[in-house]
């Protein structure tokens, strides 16, 4: 079989933070308007954009061979595909909501009408609650149907203050969702194209990692070496070399972002000189 690794982008929200991860990781897409084939730098990726909701099937049917999209709507459509790395982003929630007037005793007594574009996961979630339902599919803004054209939505929620602003209250939450690297069996069960998936998910983790640390350089006497090298977090050991004319050392280590405000002063304490903080690209280990 060809090396290509056919690559499925999704659209909407999720587009951004993809086509961000795939330039760091060195793959910039270039996309012209009105087309659906961005150009990704090398000739070994044929991508194309579709709707997330898309994604896991057409994996499934092997006419593609990896892609991104959230868990929820692989589980929403049942694909059968592998996932290779949960990315992170876009991170949602699946929830039941309701009008702020209707109690459980509400719900309980009658037949209810319930917007989702989630139609199996609400099937199951309601099926299992014992709820009465007809399930009424929508195509987006899910949130404007209650109270007039439907007793209940299941949509996805990030903060909630969207359904908030509609009137809604959460009654149950069905699952916790985020985007992840999927790809089809038929392609890891080709060598070369195994390869290729598993190259991009490492590069992907080495940007993830890139992302949430820092490198901290630093000049230290040689009479305060062994105190700060000592209280320094690392990810194994920190770089060190003798500085010019033998008075000290120059120390590299890479430390989490968060973890910055604290160290910088503790070092600074301890002895530390010169302390300079530069982002990382890629973090492989």
């Amino acid at each position: 079989m060809t090396d290509t690794l056919r690559l499925l982008i999704p659209k909407g929200r999720i587009f951004e933070s993809i086509s961000r991860l795939l330039t760091e990781a060195g793959f910039p897409v270039a996309l012209s308007d009105r087309t659906y084939r961005p150009h990704l730098g090398v000739d070994w990726l044929d991508a194309k954009i579709m709707k997330p909701q898309n994604v896991g099937e057409l994996l499934e049917l092997g006419s593609h061979d990896a892609g991104f999209t959230g868990i929820d709507w692989i589980l929403e459509s049942g694909a059968e595909v592998e996932e290779i790395l949960d990315l992170g982003f876009d991170k949602v929630k699946i929830v039941a909501a309701v009008p702020q007037a209707f109690d459980e005793t509400a719900l309980r007594s009658k037949k209810l009408v319930v917007a989702t574009e989630y139609v199996n996961l609400a099937e199951q979630w309601l099926k299992n609650a014992g709820y009465r339902y007809r399930i009424l599919r929508t195509y987006g803004a899910t949130e404007v149907f209650p109270p007039d054209d439907a007793d209940m939505i299941i949509d996805n929620t990030s903060s909630g203050q969207t359904l908030r602003d509609n009137g809604l209250r959460i009654i149950g939450t069905i699952l916790e969702s985020s985007t992840r690297f999927f790809a089809s069996r038929p392609a890891l069960a080709d060598p070369e194209k195994r390869n290729r998936v598993e190259e991009l998910a490492m590069l992907f983790h080495a940007v993830l990692d890139g992302r949430e640390r820092v490198m901290l350089e630093m000049n230290i006497p040689k009479d305060r070496f062994d105190a700060v090298v000592n209280g320094l977090p690392a990810m194994r050991s920190p770089t060190v070399a003798p500085l010019f004319g033998d008075t000290g050392y120059a120390v590299k280590i890479a430390v989490k972002r968060q973890e910055v405000p604290d160290i910088i002063p503790r070092l600074k304490k301890l002895g530390a000189l010169d302390i300079v903080e530069y982002d990382l690209r890629k973090v492989v280990p």
